[in-house]
C-alpha cells in the first residue's frame, strides 16, 4: 500500500500540544476539513471566534457524534462541512475536490448529490407530499420523474412509511416528518448525511426510534453519518465521538 493512501483522520487522541491526534486509515476521506475557523463580526466591530483551526477528515460509512456545549460551534461546524457556509479561513474538501475554487451553481449542485441533510426542524415542503418532497433532489439532479417516484417511494417504505406517501407534512406525527427527511437526505445515494440535533425535537421514545433508524440505514447504505447531538445514548453509538470546545475539536476519551 502506497503512503499516500493511509490518510490521516483528526480527533484520533491528542497530540503532545494537547490538540486533536491524527490516526492512519486506509480508507480515503470522503469529506474533509482542514484548518476551519469560522469568525464573525459583532456590531461594535469586535471578531467573535467560533470555530478555529479545526480538522476532521470522514472516512465511507463511519458514524462521528459531534457534542458540546450548546454555541460551542456544532451547527457551524455542520453547516461549514456542509458546504451551507464559507469559512473564514480553511477549506472543505468532497471527495477530494476543493470546494471553494467551485462557482456557486456547481458546489449546488455537488452539494445536493454527495451530501444529504437532516436537521433539527425537519424543513420539509409544507405544501407537497412525503413522496414529493423525498423526489425534491432527484429532479433538481435531473433525475426523471418516473424513476425519481420510484426511489422516493421505495425509501419511504424502507423508513416505515410506505403507507404515508400522499401524506402532506402536517398531517404527519413529528416522528414521522423526521423519517421522511431522512428518506429526502438519502434521495441521491449521498456518500455523507449530516444531521443537526436531529431527535431534540422529539420524545424519548420517537428520538430512540429515529437512532436506531439511522444505524440501520447506515448499514444498508454504507452511508457516513456526521451527526451533532446533546443526545448522549445516540453519541454513544457512534465510531468516534468528537467534542467542539474553546472552538477546537477533541476527541474524546473512551470513543
Amino acid at each position: 500500500m502506497s503512503a499516500a493512501a493511509r490518510l490521516p483522520l483528526a480527533g484520533s487522541g491528542v497530540n503532545e500540544t494537547g490538540e486533536p491526534a491524527r490516526a492512519v486509515t486506509d480508507k480515503q476521506p470522503i469529506l474533509e476539513g482542514r484548518g476551519l475557523s469560522k469568525v464573525y463580526r459583532e456590531e461594535d466591530g469586535s471578531e467573535l471566534t467560533i470555530l478555529h483551526g479545526v480538522e476532521i477528515a470522514v472516512v465511507p460509512g463511519e458514524a462521528i457524534a459531534v457534542v458540546g456545549a450548546s454555541g460551542a460551534g456544532k451547527s457551524t461546524l455542520l453547516h461549514l462541512l456542509g458546504c451551507l457556509d464559507r469559512p473564514t479561513a480553511g477549506e472543505v474538501l468532497l471527495d477530494g475536490r476543493h470546494a471553494a475554487v467551485l462557482p456557486e451553481r456547481d458546489l449546488a449542485a455537488e452539494r445536493n448529490r454527495r451530501l444529504g441533510f437532516v436537521f433539527q426542524f425537519h424543513h420539509l415542503l409544507r405544501e407537497f407530499t412525503a413522496l414529493e418532497n423525498v423526489m425534491m433532489p432527484m429532479l433538481i439532479a435531473g433525475v426523471g420523474r418516473r424513476e425519481a417516484g420510484e426511489r422516493a417511494r421505495s425509501l419511504l417504505t424502507e423508513v416505515g412509511l410506505g403507507a404515508r406517501t400522499t401524506h402532506k407534512p402536517g398531517e404527519l406525527s413529528g416522528g414521522e416528518q423526521q423519517r421522511v427527511a431522512v428518506a429526502r437526505a438519502l434521495a441521491n445515494r449521498p456518500g455523507v448525511v449530516l444531521a443537526d440535533e436531529p431527535s431534540g425535537n422529539l420524545d424519548t421514545h420517537t428520538a430512540a426510534q429515529l437512532h436506531d433508524l439511522f444505524f440501520q440505514l447506515r448499514d444498508e447504505h454504507g452511508v457516513a453519518l456526521v451527526v451533532a447531538t446533546h443526545n448522549r445514548e445516540l453519541a454513544a453509538r457512534a465510531d468516534r465521538i468528537l467534542e467542539v470546545r474553546d472552538g477546537r475539536l477533541h476527541r474524546v476519551d473512551g470513543a
